[in-house]
């Protein structure tokens, strides 16, 4: 069991984690302790073709010094030849006696790390502060064990789960709290989908802004569904990024192909703010990895619902979700939600349970 020393390392290795660039390399943080549960050292991945964590925290000791140490990290050591050698090896060579990681590496190649050096007698302990360590990974866990872009999915919706008023009007149901939060977590995607209906009604510039209205550093790519043109005077048209069509109708199966089209691309976080209908689809496919949805102290009637039919006829059916996160924003209320692990929720996840079975994950 770890120490209340390990525990505490952790939450720093995950900390410092967050300071390496998101991009196709995970981020990885790692402290070092002495026997005594002491900081020796701590390090942090800083992008492809750098040193891991492990080793940049190693390399701020003296030859020597790690010995009898334990290293906590937050993703298991991995075990392969790549742009730098293998952080266990770099570990059962520094003489570390114990090694405490947070998720464990489902990449074919990396992973045996922890494998290795129980085989070298080091003394290794997984799982610590999983939540944690998997909701800091989550986009990068999504490409290993998937092979598609992470994907959020956004509505908001009034107390009786409109989108909108019985006329159409939907600006605004949320107050600006919440709009804020949502240009933040645009700002955190690689893409941003939405379906030509959304973009037809409302003319969205799909851009991540501050509240005084400018442009924020990171823009996440525009992606348009469906077959309908987008016209010539739409706002989307002025993007920073232009914007990318798909022609596929989404109702039909083909948003897996999107996403695998997005990956190509080098896109590991897509955030789908579409409507219902797109909403919809994404959850029929199940392939929605996080909900977000933001809830309005209001009352619409009308039919006008936040989300359309989801191929539930009974309550054996119903798509359920873990409620991760509750946050007041404003006199508004965000729930966050990922998909619950022992029931099916879609295609997707039934692919899932079958990879798990075959110990892929």
């Amino acid at each position: 069991m770890a120490s209340t020393a390990e525990h505490d390392a952790m939450r720093r290795a995950l900390a410092i984690a967050g300071r390496g660039p998101r991009g196709v390399n995970p981020q990885v943080g790692a402290v070092l302790l002495s026997p005594a549960g002491e900081v020796l050292a701590e390090g942090w991945h800083r992008g492809a073709g750098t040193p891991h964590a492990e080793v940049d925290a190693l390399s701020r000791l003296a030859p020597g010094a790690a010995r009898g140490a334990t290293a906590v990290v937050t993703l298991e050591p991995c075990n392969h030849h790549g742009r730098t050698g293998p952080c266990s090896e770099a570990l059962i060579a520094a003489g570390v006696a114990r090694v405490v990681y947070s998720v464990a590496d489902p990449g074919d190649h990396s992973s045996g790390g922890a494998a290795r050096l129980r085989e070298a007698g080091v003394d290794v302990e997984a799982g610590v502060l999983a939540s944690e360590g998997a909701a800091l990974l989550d986009s990068w866990l999504t490409v290993q064990r998937l092979g598609r872009p992470h994907v959020t999915v956004k509505w908001a919706q009034s107390l009786d789960g409109r989108a909108a008023a019985a006329d159409g009007t939907s600006q605004w149901i949320t107050g600006p709290a919440a709009r804020a939060h949502v240009h933040r977590r645009r700002a955190a995607a690689d893409a941003i989908v939405a379906g030509t209906g959304t973009v037809l009604a409302d003319d969205p510039a799909l851009t991540a802004r501050a509240e005084d209205g400018s442009l924020l550093e990171s823009q996440p790519v525009p992606v348009v569904v469906g077959t309908r043109a987008v016209p010539a005077s739409a706002a989307l048209r002025r993007h920073p990024h232009g914007f990318l069509q798909f022609p596929g109708d989404a109702a039909s199966g083909g948003l897996a192909a999107v996403l695998e089209d997005l990956r190509a691309r080098g896109a590991q976080r897509v955030f789908v703010e579409g409507g219902p209908a797109l909403a919809s689809s994404f959850l029929r496919e199940g392939l929605a990895d996080e909900l977000l949805v933001y809830v309005a102290p209001v009352l619409l009637g009308g039919e006008r619902l936040a989300l359309h039919d989801l191929d539930v006829t009974t309550i054996a059916d119903a798509r359920r979700f873990t409620l991760a996160a509750v946050a007041p924003l404003g006199d508004d209320l965000l729930l966050t939600l990922r998909p619950r692990e022992d029931v099916p929720s879609g295609p997707a996840t039934v692919a899932r349970s079958e990879a798990q079975r075959e110990g892929v994950l």
